[in-house]
């Protein structure tokens, strides 16, 4: 922790008075910084060994009197950087000295965790507490990734570079074994803090920018028009598997995620304008509004499991729900993974899409962001649909 001051000046550059400046070198950690000093002299009446100005110089003690002062100041602000116990540069005196405002130094996972600690005021205004562990858990990931790749416990800020973040999804793939959907969704939460840090001017530009995330292509998995029939008819002599279908093609007509299917009670089945039943509510993940018209499958589902609660359905946990419907798959031979979200698709797909109901409208009924999700995700179904159309024209 020392710093080295020295004065000098360049015998070859003198101005029209034949004088030249007096340039102040600081030296910290083996980085230099050169400023000048405002003094001049003439170089025949500089000293360099000593570093002071000698007589016949007429302003000989002025000069020397400034470049001591000057001198102290910096080693006054030296000492201040010390005492504050933070990372600094040669920069960072220099500006100190000059009396500007010392930007901090942060490194990654502590201004991660600064980030995290604003992101948590907004729990329950702006996000939901899922949506801030996903963050806590990328930041955990960012951790461990510099540990393993750098043996350290952080890495400054500044040094960000495109190949931190091409190693980092390396990590993730090979060390953590997650799957390239999940590796996206962690680096675009890590990128935000990153692009608050420029916002703040603690990095002059994204280091990411040219980074591009690898494509995941993903299948859609539905129940065609004639599995979802075929389900429908089946009967199960089982009151809990009868149950779990009967919930099942309720979400095949309504589309509601899970937490949505049980959180759904009779006063969020409304009269709608058009005189039909409706269901109203918002959207856990999203936070946005929910409008389903209930068509007359759901509606007689609903009227079958009539009670005087104010949920419409009893309460399974989604772990039971899910081994329930891998079981009604088995017994009704359909050789699909039944989930919850697949009932979801089935809606979008085999209830809406194949019935040509247009794909705003099916990205307003499933209650995502943005229709740019919806697209990406069941294009392909559009695609097939147009395919099948195609085939039956062929045919006439």
């Amino acid at each position: 922790m020392k710093i080295n001051i020295l004065f000098n000046i360049n015998k070859q550059k003198k101005n029209s008075k034949g004088v030249c400046a007096i340039m102040c070198r600081l030296t910290y950690n083996k980085v230099r910084k050169v400023f000048s000093t405002g003094l001049y002299v003439n170089p025949k009446h500089w000293d360099s060994k000593q570093q002071i100005a000698k007589p016949p110089e007429p302003d000989s003690d002025y000069i020397n009197t400034e470049l001591s002062l000057i001198k102290t100041k910096i080693n006054k602000v030296f000492l201040l950087l010390q005492v504050k116990e933070v990372s600094f540069t040669v920069d960072d005196i220099y500006r100190l000295y000059k009396g500007e405002k010392l930007t901090k130094e942060y490194n990654v996972v502590e201004y991660f965790e600064r980030y995290l600690k604003q992101l948590k005021t907004l729990i329950g205004i702006d996000i939901k507490q899922i949506t801030y562990n996903k963050f806590e858990y990328v930041k955990n990931d960012v951790k461990a990734f510099i540990k393993w790749k750098f043996k350290t416990n952080d890495y400054p800020l500044k040094k960000l570079e495109l190949q931190f973040l091409n190693d980092f999804e390396y990590y993730l793939k090979v060390v953590k074994k997650q799957k390239q959907v999940t590796i996206n969704k962690g680096i675009q939460r890590f990128r935000k803090p990153i692009k608050v840090a420029v916002s703040e001017k603690y990095l002059d530009n994204e280091p990411f920018m040219l980074y591009k995330s690898k494509r995941v292509s993903k299948e859609v998995v539905f129940l065609s028009p004639e599995e979802l029939k075929k389900l429908e008819e089946h009967e199960f002599t089982q009151p809990r598997l009868q149950f779990v279908k009967d919930l099942f093609v309720f979400c095949c007509y309504t589309g509601l995620p899970y937490r949505e299917l049980m959180d759904l009670k009779y006063s969020n089945i409304i009269k709608g304008f058009d005189g039909n039943k409706w269901i109203k509510m918002k959207r856990e993940k999203t936070s946005k509004a929910l409008s389903i018209p209930l068509l007359p499958k759901a509606l007689e589902i609903i009227e079958r499991y009539s009670n005087s609660g104010k949920s419409v359905f009893a309460r399974i946990s989604n772990q039971r729900y899910n081994s329930y419907l891998k079981e009604i798959a088995v017994i009704i031979g359909i050789d699909k993974n039944f989930t919850t979200h697949m009932a979801r698709k089935t809606f979008a797909s085999t209830v809406l899409l194949y019935n040509d109901v247009p794909m705003e409208i099916v990205s307003e009924l499933l209650g995502h962001s943005n229709m740019k999700i919806t697209q990406e995700s069941y294009g392909k179904v559009v695609q097939k649909k147009v395919s099948l159309e195609m085939e039956k024209l062929k045919g006439r």
